[in-house]
């Protein structure tokens, strides 16, 4: 047997271990690749809650997630884009699996409107697949830069109206299990365990291909409109809703009142293009929108420049464009200069229409009570959701998307936990869900109030992955 040297008592700890690791064969870089704890650090886009992780493996297949799968003794995370904010994606000194280079086309079909990826792929790359067809994604998330597998993990929503979220366009996903076996899961194969992949978070396996449902890339047209908080739901009914024209829709709620929604839909029209480009252009400098940002967290009285510059500026001419344009957003015009003092995070909340009221009524005023450095608060909507074993939408809700600035600093981050629970608990008391891709400041007498069928998803497991190999900082706090 071959000795293992001696620890060099020169080293940092951390690179000390992982060179011995390796020279055990533990880890399947060399030691000489291990160059101290950041290179093994999975952050996402907050720069918050960080995972420094034993091992990071990039594969290309789903031969090679069974392969590491099976070779790796300890607990396995998945990630994608890395924009979960909690630690979802990875798990403290396991392996971490970084799908981004498996972001293959395995097929596209016009004739059916429907088309297969590997998980890694972000959406903005398939749009470049999709536009030469004239189609376009049925359901995704407002920012492109995300990946397939990780939008169906979480499954994400956008602005689409009637549709619901990602997985009601989802046909099919293949997955990697625990014992290493490579399986084809639907809504008639693995039933089971294609509604618990889901909206998941990687609870029982690796989501390697996923299987979508297409449309057609239309020409739309932004329309705007003020309406007062008690009458949005009528207003959404009657204009947004009943219309087949309605393609997106969002509306805004504002600081410091948050009670005059500002309503914007895009509509299917005939009109003459005002934006010619059919994708939004890749690497633009998003310079403009970074010192707005600044302006309108920091400056004092900003809500008076809102409403008399900014708002003003979305009906100063008409805004006709492709469906794919505005689908292929760069969350980059979102990035601040700089998250060393302060980032941008997000806290999101479900609530069943017929609470819409009370609870929008009251979310003003605790956000204010709380000092709640929000930007803005936009509301979606959702029909019942009955793919996903953790549906965030059991009944057809209106989904409150929370997007404040947090101070880096411990303490910062302790009383955004607690503000975080008093919301969650104010959702709650108005028969809602909280969403899991952000910050784990639910206590986990609220999650299980929350998400009941946890229990069901426990039993699911034990029987697909008994030793519970696949894990995070989500299902280690909360399963």
């Amino acid at each position: 047997m071959t000795p293992h040297p001696s620890p060099n008592p020169n080293l940092p700890r951390r690179t000390a271990i992982a060179r011995a690791l390796a020279s055990a064969g533990c880890l399947s870089i060399s030691p000489a690749e291990v160059k101290g704890a950041a290179s093994l650090t999975v952050a996402n886009v907050t720069g918050l809650n960080s995972v420094v992780v034993a091992r990071i493996e990039t594969p290309s297949s789903a031969a090679d997630i069974a392969r590491a799968i099976q070779a790796w003794p300890g607990k396995v995370a998945i990630g994608g884009g890395r924009y979960s904010m909690g630690g979802q994606v990875a798990f403290a000194n396991g392996l971490h699996l970084d799908m981004r280079a498996m972001n293959r086309l395995i097929w596209v079909r016009r004739d059916v409107k429907a088309v297969r990826v590997q998980a890694g792929m972000r959406w903005r790359d398939l749009q470049d697949v999709l536009d030469p067809l004239n189609l376009a994604v049925k359901v995704m998330q407002s920012y492109s830069n995300f990946t397939v597998g990780g939008s169906v993990s979480v499954n994400a929503h956008g602005r689409y109206v009637g549709v619901g979220p990602v997985g009601s366009t989802v046909r099919a996903l293949q997955m990697v299990l625990a014992d290493g076996s490579v399986v084809e899961a639907s809504r008639n194969q693995h039933a089971e365990l294609f509604r618990a992949a889901i909206g998941g978070y990687g609870a029982l396996g690796v989501i390697t291909e996923v299987e979508l449902d297409l449309r057609d890339n239309t020409r739309i047209e932004r329309i705007v409109a003020e309406v007062p908080l008690a009458d949005y739901v009528s207003f959404f009914d009657r204009q947004v809703h009943a219309d087949p024209a309605s393609i997106l829709h969002n509306a805004d709620l504002l600081p410091p009142h948050f009670d005059a929604p500002v309503c914007v839909t895009w509509r299917a029209t005939d009109k003459t293009l005002t934006e010619q480009a059919r994708l939004v252009a890749r690497g633009q400098s998003y310079g403009l929108e970074q010192n707005l940002l600044w302006v309108l967290t920091e400056v004092p009285a900003a809500d008076r420049l809102r409403k008399s510059v900014l708002h003003p500026l979305l009906t100063a001419r008409p805004t006709v464009k492709w469906l794919s344009h505005e689908a292929s957003l760069d969350v980059a015009e979102l990035e601040p200069r700089t998250r060393r003092a302060s980032t941008y995070v997000l806290q999101e909340f479900f609530i069943p229409r017929r609470n819409f009221l009370p609870f929008a009524q009251a979310l003003g005023p605790a956000l204010r009570a709380n000092h709640v450095e929000a930007v803005n608060v936009s509301i979606r909507h959702s029909p019942a959701d009955g793919t996903t074993l953790l549906a965030w939408a059991k009944d057809e809700v209106f989904s409150f998307v929370l997007y404040f600035k947090q101070r880096t600093w411990d303490t910062a981050q302790a009383e955004v936990g607690r503000w975080t629970r008093a919301l969650i608990e104010l959702t709650l008391q108005h028969d809602g869900r909280y969403y899991l891709p952000y910050q784990l400041h639910a206590s986990q007498s609220q999650f299980a109030r929350a998400y009941p069928e946890i229990d069901e998803l426990r039993r699911l497991k034990s029987s697909f992955d008994p030793a519970g190999k696949f894990t995070n900082s989500l299902w280690a706090k909360y399963l």
